[in-house]
């Protein structure tokens, strides 16, 4: 019974998270390429301006985030992701139709506000269906999403920016995400026990089966005070750093290849999608074995190390040697996605049930944060110097601190847990 139960909720709830998620990624990172390919000239924005625009959407995100876990814990994840996919859909759709450069510094900022909620509310979803032994891969299905997406949308952005243009780009890529919505609400249940697909028996079982991983855990009476672990603290300052490499990379990668010679766009969106490849299979298998050892930060602060390292070589190449530089940046985005399933394990191992959710929703909106200054200062860096070398020297200090600052968070949390004697393993 165990098994089926297994199946069924792998079958069923991984692959409607996956899409959600990945419609939430399609319509925050196509901006880069509606920039690329005329967004910018057309509305006259100057190179600054755009990397304010391209950063302004983590803005927005950063300040919704635990009020949307908290929602999702109390309430309902199906209700808040229900809204989230129409209106971001639309507004992404906006996009396309706006002539005014205020209307678009407005949308961004949206965009973010909207989509805040996505990622903290999914993933107390996923805590709600998926047990400690299955939760870095269940997360990491999830934040597949997230290179997968880029992967297909760097080609299929490529030929619409080609066929017809970055306006009509974006309305049609924002489109899916209002559809989808119906879909996400008829096909999932925020809990087992609301699932009409699993039998009274199978719910109990399961119900038992969370409820018992929580026994290990000390309570923690409200956020305020899990805000104020030094775990939560130490990783908050890590995602921060992570997510200044990531976005930075993310937002500005297709600038960075079409700069070089003969480059069109349809190439450049080929291009752009290589290191989401090596990312998918590498998530993969660090949350396979993560789940399998119950060692998290092992499977976090190696990769983060190899892609500060990758950057650091990218650089030091230049420009003069694209193609060893442009495999040194596949290497780069492939290690900083790898580590995301283990990591988003960790504070559900911790934490108790009733603030895991809003501590990881302060760890995503110190990301967002992070986000919005990786990439501010990377377009930010490639205007002033009229390169992309102070940029990635600045992407790989930040994934060598975010790499360190793993190491110390984890071993914070394995003492505060035996001094607690909460009987919690996390290996560090």
């Amino acid at each position: 019974m165990k098994q089926t139960i297994a199946k069924q909720r792998w079958l069923r709830l991984i692959p409607i998270a996956f899409i959600t998620y990945s419609l939430a990624y399609l319509d925050r990172a196509n901006y880069g390429f509606g920039a690329a390919a005329g967004l910018a000239k057309d509305l006259h924005i100057t190179p600054g301006t755009s990397s304010l625009l391209g950063s302004l959407f983590f803005l927005g995100y950063f300040f919704f985030q635990v009020p949307g876990a908290s929602y999702a814990e109390k309430k309902s994840a199906k209700k808040l992701i229900f809204w989230s996919l129409i209106l971001w859909g639309g507004l992404a759709s906006a996009t396309g139709l706006i002539t005014n450069i205020k209307l678009l510094f407005v949308i961004r900022f949206a965009l973010g506000v909207v989509e805040s909620a996505v990622m903290p509310a999914m993933l107390v979803f996923l805590s709600h269906w998926f047990t400690k032994a299955e939760r870095s891969r269940a997360n990491t299905f999830l934040i597949l999403g997230n290179p997968a997406t880029v992967l297909w949308m760097s080609i299929v952005s490529g030929y619409l920016l080609n066929s017809v243009g970055w306006r009509w780009m974006f309305i049609i890529e924002g489109l899916p995400a209002v559809i989808w919505a119906f879909i996400w609400w008829k096909l999932v249940d925020d809990k087992p026990k609301e699932a009409k697909w699993l039998t009274e028996e199978e719910k109990r079982d399961f119900e038992q089966q969370l409820e018992k991983e929580q026994e290990g855990l000390k309570a923690v009476k409200n956020y305020g005070e899990a805000f104020k672990s030094k775990p939560v603290i130490l990783l908050s300052a890590q995602y921060f750093l992570w997510s200044i490499g990531v976005y930075g990379f993310v937002m500005w990668l297709p600038s960075i290849i079409k700069a070089a010679p003969n480059m069109d766009i349809v190439t450049t969106g080929w291009l752009s999608s290589v290191p989401y490849i090596l990312a998918v299979v590498l998530m993969l298998a660090a949350s396979y074995f993560s789940d399998k050892t119950l060692n998290r930060s092992g499977f976090v602060w190696p990769f983060l190390f190899i892609g500060a390292v990758a950057f650091y070589a990218s650089y030091a190449i230049g420009t003069n040697h694209f193609w060893i530089s442009f495999i040194l940046l596949v290497i780069a985005g492939g290690a900083m996605y790898a580590p995301y399933g283990p990591f988003f394990a960790i504070i559900p191992e911790i934490l108790p049930r009733n603030v895991a959710g809003g501590a990881m929703a302060l760890i995503n909106s110190m990301g967002a944060l992070g986000s919005f200054v990786g990439s501010y200062i990377v377009g930010y860096l490639n205007g002033a110097t009229g390169g992309f070398g102070a940029s990635y020297i600045f992407m790989a200090g930040s994934l060598f601190l975010s790499a360190l600052l793993t190491v110390w968070a984890v071993k914070a949390a394995k003492k505060e847990s035996n001094r607690k004697s909460s009987g919690v393993k996390v290996t560090a």
